[in-house]
């Protein structure tokens, strides 16, 4: 009898993280939950916790470290863990904006990274990286999210290319709206908070459309769902796109001239 799949999640702990940990564990895999606090959402059957910060490299390499000490590998990766932060481009400082990439793109990197180097010794491994359809769809005053998942996205099709050589399978998820507490943690940049701005009232309109469209959207179960069925394909796809709508928004974001899907886009969050 073989053993179970050994992988670590990254934002373990919480929303879409959590959910994939759960359906992972009820699938029969050892999963090892990252985040901060290095707690679970719940106790489960073969779920582990671990203290992992994805903006610490030294945080990185030690929770990958433990785990391998552990299990002796690590055969596929979910990286999920990911932040928001919302507000007119003109407003977002540098810093702010590295706030985004520092967890959502880096963070990502530095677990990748980590983990390469066993994959290849074992001449297999899967990564799995939650991107958003926003990475295809500009969203209005989330410029940053957008731009961070986007990256996310390209960086994962890249990998793809150089890693197959070595066995090793990369897959990028690409949700649309999801229900979970991601909502009330997003960020505003400071200069949005300005009730004199001129962006002010159109920031407040459009993130608050988002959020309505994000409580009343999919379960992260759908996403978890998705994640297991990439892990037990012998193939993983190079992209999935979970619910048939949104694999329609994604195809006719393609295909529309530019012109057409910005004043849709404005339509929808301005």
């Amino acid at each position: 009898m073989s053993s179970p799949k050994v992988v670590l999640v990254t934002g373990g702990s919480s929303g879409i993280g959590a959910a994939i940990v759960k359906k992972l564990s009820l699938a029969g895999m050892k999963v090892w939950a990252g985040s901060r606090r290095g707690t679970l959402a719940e106790n489960l059957p073969n779920a582990f916790p671990v203290v992992m910060d994805v903006t610490d490299s030294n945080s990185v390499k030690a929770a990958v470290k433990h785990i391998l000490e552990k299990e002796g590998r690590i055969d596929a990766v979910v990286c999920n863990a990911g932040n928001g932060i919302a507000g007119a481009i003109e407003q977002t400082t540098v810093e702010e904006g590295k706030y985004q990439f520092e967890t959502c793109f880096w963070g990502m990197h530095s677990t990748i990274t980590e983990v390469l180097e066993p994959m290849r010794s074992q001449g297999y491994g899967k990564i799995i990286t939650i991107s958003s359809v926003a990475a295809l769809v500009p969203i209005p005053f989330q410029a940053f999210y957008s731009a961070a998942k986007s990256s996310v996205l390209m960086y994962t099709k890249t990998l793809a290319m150089e890693l197959k050589p070595f066995g090793i399978q990369c897959c990028s998820i690409l949700p649309g709206d999801t229900k979970t507490g991601f909502t009330a943690a997003r960020k505003f940049v400071e200069a949005s908070k300005d009730s004199s701005s001129v962006y002010f009232e159109k920031t407040k309109e459009s993130v608050g459309r988002m959020e309505k469209d994000e409580q009343n959207g999919m379960s992260p179960d759908t996403i978890a769902d998705a994640v297991v069925r990439q892990l037990k394909k012998k193939k993983m796809a190079v992209t999935v796109t979970p619910r048939l709508d949104y694999k329609i928004l994604v195809v006719l974001a393609r295909i529309l001239p530019n012109p057409l899907v910005l004043w849709i886009l404005r339509l929808m969050y301005m």
